[in-house]
């Protein structure tokens, strides 16, 4: 038996988020064994956490079709329940993954803060290439369509409005086959808004790696957080909602710090919470 924690990460306000398989204990695991779990769950991301000899702890993250080299609400996910059961003893951890050896801060409120890569910008796309993926008339063509990574590849897609947002009717089929020809992860469409707040309403589509929409995208958020950085507004914290679609609202929040205009370092945050615990047959 393997005993398997679900937890909620991007929460607002203990509610909402985005669910999140963790395994605590993994020593008689193989990746075979790890893809199985991840499949029997259903949920988009579950991690794993291992020894490392590079650092404080190694994650590995399954989807329900393959393992893939980040996930951020997974680890947000990893380290809210680690917080909660008292197996923190300080406020700053190292990882290990695929995509890299991450920074991890822990704030004394719980809140857990992820280092990503510094931001790698590929080209621009234009708005004709999504016409069999959903309705292109509602991209908000003033800003550019481009692929963005902080460690792994999305699409930042540009949205007139929340209304148009909302009313995005995606065709996964046509979708993933897009994503596998771009060569990126999924697709992050956002819609700014007037909010002093919240920057940016968002909706993460990525069935190329069998989610069909995510309630709250870490990776892609900082992502955009980057793009909004170098192609609208230069601030130090953007805040992103997501979710809604899915009648489980997220609330990430993306710190940056820059000199002379370049990004030196960027974390996406944000609070998490155990919604229960499951113990799977092997």
């Amino acid at each position: 038996m393997v005993e398997v924690y679900v937890v909620s990460a991007f929460s607002k306000g203990r509610h909402g988020g985005n669910k999140a398989g963790v395994v605590l204990d993994c020593r008689s695991l193989t990746p075979a064994d790890m893809a199985a779990i991840a499949k029997n769950l259903g949920y988009s991301e579950t991690a794993f956490l291992i020894k490392s000899n590079i650092a404080d702890f190694k994650i590995r993250y399954f989807t329900p079709a393959e393992e893939v080299p980040l996930c951020g609400h997974a680890t947000i996910a990893t380290f809210s329940l680690l917080h909660s059961l008292g197996k923190l003893d300080k406020d700053a951890y190292t990882i290990e993954t695929k995509a890299g050896t991450l920074n991890i801060q822990i704030e004394k409120d719980g809140m857990i803060f992820m280092e990503q890569n510094c931001p790698v910008y590929f080209e621009t796309l234009k708005p004709d290439i999504f016409c069999e993926c959903f309705e292109d008339r509602f991209i908000d063509t003033a800003l550019p369509i481009q692929i963005v990574s902080t460690g792994l590849k999305d699409i930042m897609l540009p949205v007139i409005s929340k209304g148009h947002l909302e009313k995005l009717n995606p065709q996964f089929i046509n979708m993933a086959n897009l994503c596998r020809k771009l060569d990126v992860v999924g697709i992050h469409a956002f819609a700014l808004t007037n909010n002093t707040d919240t920057k940016a309403i968002c909706r993460n589509f990525a069935p190329l790696y069998g989610i069909d929409e995510e309630s709250a995208t870490g990776t892609s958020n900082c992502a955009l957080a980057c793009y909004l950085f170098k192609h609208y507004k230069q601030q130090s914290q953007y805040i992103f909602e997501q979710g809604f679609n899915l009648g489980s609202a997220s609330r990430l929040i993306v710190n940056i710090a820059q000199h002379d205009n370049t990004i030196d370092t960027v974390y996406v945050g944000g609070y998490g919470y155990l919604e229960c615990k499951k113990m799977l047959a092997m």
